[in-house]
């Protein structure tokens, strides 16, 4: 299994392998009417994290899937990236995973029995971690390697949080540093020291757990995780979903130590460009901001953290919950204001 690089059975790697953001919308087209379904609480609407059905009063479930191509090389840490990425949607919605799935495509005839099962024991473990069951999945021969989960939650739909209801003068956190595109471009560059490689491996498998108890807020008016579509994507689509725009601080932006050098190097996903392109006529960027900052705000992140949109009396109480949850770098990044779907970076 040393010999194995998953990286280099791939074109893309983690979120970076998303569709870009303006290419998607074309394959999905408009908007369609709501469906007839009264229990079903979000649908495609707001291009939120997870589909959820309300059951009764007191239950709705979370149904979601994600599954990428590797971003490292360790069959293992493949395994674990994944599965933290995919219940991370759950978290989103401020739910509790119950169940997975494992999704799985793999070049039998490139990647020996032993890699394939350590990719699995890595998806195993986080579902340990989440303290819920893998309890079954579907598996594919495909030209790359490919895994994810199916990921099932529990929600009262009472405290289910979306991404479009975020209001007016809402304060913005962010609760993990950005960077991990870069980071893993750097290592398949061959370029990621063994402390960039570490960092990397903790940000990508820290469950965002703490999404469950910030559910439980009234003041957190809305929630999403940062992904593949960078910081600056998401946040868009925070600012669609609610008719809203945003002012964000750069200087307040978390980002990962080993990241920070590597970013001001040039290191960066194609992902990067993608992204940009899709949306950047929609981002005023302060004219003394640096190619590499703006470029850093759209690194396309894999598992990367919640951002939450919160009443600014409320703020400190979510940082607190973030800090006691491990979130060390988590920060108040910004601000939503009245006005048309943008945002604007100083």
């Amino acid at each position: 299994m040393s010999e194995v690089k998953l990286t280099q059975l791939s074109h893309g790697g983690g979120c970076g392998c998303k569709i870009a953001p303006a290419l998607l919308q074309q394959i999905l087209g408009e908007a369609k009417e709501r469906l007839p379904f009264a229990n079903l609480l979000v649908g495609t609407e707001t291009s939120d994290d997870a589909a959820v059905y309300r059951l009764n009063d007191q239950q709705a479930i979370i149904a979601t899937t994600d599954f990428f191509m590797p971003i490292v090389d360790d069959p293992f840490d493949f395994g674990r990236i994944a599965a933290t990425n995919a219940l991370s949607d759950v978290y989103a919605m401020g739910g509790t995973p119950i169940m997975a799935l494992a999704i799985v495509g793999m070049p039998i005839n490139k990647l020996p029995v032993e890699a394939i099962r350590a990719i699995l024991q890595g998806g195993e473990a986080v579902c340990e971690a989440a303290d819920i069951p893998l309890a079954g999945g579907h598996s594919i021969d495909s030209t790359e390697p490919i895994y994810g989960l199916v990921a099932i939650g529990i929600v009262h739909p009472d405290r289910l949080k979306k991404n479009s209801d975020a209001q007016a003068g809402d304060k913005l956190i962010l609760g993990k540093g950005l960077g991990v595109g870069v980071l893993a471009q750097a290592l398949k560059k061959g370029a990621l020291s063994a402390e960039g490689y570490a960092q990397l491996i903790a940000n990508t498998t820290q469950l965002n757990a703490v999404g469950s108890a910030l559910s439980g807020l009234d003041a957190v008016h809305a929630l999403t995780d940062v992904t593949g579509f960078g910081l600056l994507g998401h946040l868009l689509e925070m600012c669609r979903g609610a008719g809203l725009a945003a002012d964000l601080q750069f200087e307040q932006v978390p980002v990962l130590s080993e990241a920070l050098p590597l970013a001001q190097q040039g290191y960066g996903p194609g992902a990067i460009d993608r992204n940009l392109a899709s949306y950047g006529h929609e981002i005023d960027f302060a004219a003394y901001l640096e190619s590499w900052q703006r470029r850093l705000l759209a690194d396309a992140q894999t598992s990367g953290g919640l951002l939450v949109s919160v009443a600014a009396e409320a703020a400190d109480e979510v940082l607190a919950i973030f800090h006691r949850g491990g979130f060390e770098q988590a920060a108040v990044i910004g601000t939503m204001k009245s006005g048309a779907p943008r945002v604007s970076v100083v």
